[in-house]
C-alpha cells in the first residue's frame, strides 16, 4: 500500500482545525482512560492501522494495562471493561457504524446511567474527532511508523 499524499502538507488549514478540535476534546474533562477507549476502539473499527498505532502507544504510556489495552478489539467477550467503559464502548460502536445501526436509543439510555448530557457531548465529539482523523488517515493512506521487529528469545 502505498501513502497517497501528505494531508498536512495540502491542507495545513484543515489540519489545524482538526488539531484545535483534538485539543478541545483532549482538556474537556473526559477521563483519559476513556478518551484512549474511544480512540482505539473507533480506530479498530475503521481498520486506520496509524491511529491503532498511534493510540495503543498512548494508552500504554498513560498506564493502561497490556491486557485492557489488548481486549478492546473483542470487548464484547472480555470481562476487563466496567458498566461504565462497556456502555462508551457500545456508543462508540453505534456512533462510528450510524449508517448501519442508526444509534439505537438502547446504547444511549445505557450510556446515560453513567454520564450526563454534558458528558454525553463529550463523548460524542471524541468519536466524531477520532473518525475524522480515521478518514483523513486511511483516505490518504498515511502510514505508521515501523518498529525494529523483536527477535524470539
Amino acid at each position: 500500500m502505498k501513502a497517497r499524499f501528505d494531508f498536512n502538507a495540502v491542507a495545513p488549514e484543515a489540519t489545524k482545525a482538526m488539531i484545535a478540535l483534538e485539543m478541545h476534546c483532549k482538556n474537556s474533562g473526559l477521563p483519559m482512560r476513556l478518551f484512549h477507549l474511544i480512540k482505539l476502539r473507533a480506530s479498530i473499527i475503521n481498520g486506520c492501522a496509524y491511529c491503532v498505532d498511534m493510540h495503543v502507544k498512548e494508552s500504554r504510556a498513560d498506564g493502561l494495562s497490556e491486557q485492557w489495552i489488548n481486549l478492546v478489539s473483542a470487548w464484547h467477550e472480555s470481562t476487563v471493561f466496567t458498566d461504565e467503559e462497556r456502555a462508551v464502548l457500545a456508543f462508540t460502536d453505534s456512533l462510528t457504524l450510524v449508517a448501519q445501526t442508526r444509534a439505537p436509543d438502547a446504547d444511549y439510555e445505557d450510556l446515560r446511567k453513567y454520564f450526563s448530557e454534558a458528558d454525553i457531548a463529550k463523548i460524542i465529539m471524541v468519536i466524531g474527532a477520532i473518525n475524522a482523523w480515521n478518514r483523513i488517515a486511511v483516505g490518504t493512506r498515511k502510514k505508521h511508523p515501523v518498529e525494529a521487529p523483536a527477535k524470539a528469545a
